[in-house]
């Protein structure tokens, strides 16, 4: 670093006793070309594998949260709902919330829930993200849960609530347990 301040001091002399006319010095635009140099290395590095799995860690919780946020705009929309008590499975890891939102995601694709689209939308796109990290991240994931049949329900309502109530424990179970995106 010393020989190129010794140029550029060389070159600042220079430049000064040459120049008359207003333009910009020549060691402006040295040290301008110098600094880009030595800050470029530091600009340019692709992502390491950590901080790629840090960022869809970072987009899944997000999507998360997006789809909450769907889901209570929904029930503003909808009727007065039932209370509906469900259990969400327990959440492991990668490999069983692949599984549970695989299954979720199939759900919503019931004739029944046409009025979850953008929520079925969500939970798609989520259980593809998740399931991307898993497969970065070497866990096991198994292929992806077949859709229920479909079958005459006599109370779509309530299947509808049903589904709406699955997905929103599922997900706020998901979010207060959110390290467990880091392990299979």
């Amino acid at each position: 670093m010393g020989d190129t301040a010794c140029i550029i001091t060389t070159l600042r002399e220079e430049e000064e006793e040459e120049n008359t006319s207003g333009e910009t010095p020549m060691h402006i635009t040295v040290a301008l070309l110098c600094v880009a140099l030595v800050a470029a290395p530091g600009c340019t590095g692709f992502p390491t594998k950590g901080d790629s799995i840090s960022n869809t860690i970072y987009n899944i919780i997000n999507i998360a949260k997006t789809t909450l946020v769907h889901i209570k705009k929904l029930r503003t929309r909808l009727l007065v709902a039932p209370q509906i008590e469900v259990t969400s499975p327990s959440i492991e890891g990668l490999t069983s919330i692949t599984y549970e939102l695989g299954r979720l995601d199939s759900e919503l694709q019931s004739p029944f829930t046409e009025l979850l689209s953008q929520i079925h939308a969500d939970v798609s796109s989520l259980e593809g993200r998740v399931r991307s990290l898993a497969q970065t991240t070497r866990c096991p994931v198994s292929d992806r849960p077949a859709g229920e049949t479909v079958r005459e329900n006599l109370f779509p309502d309530s299947h509808l609530h049903l589904t709406l109530t699955k997905v929103q424990r599922y997900l706020e179970k998901m979010l207060l347990n959110k390290d467990k995106l880091k392990v299979c």
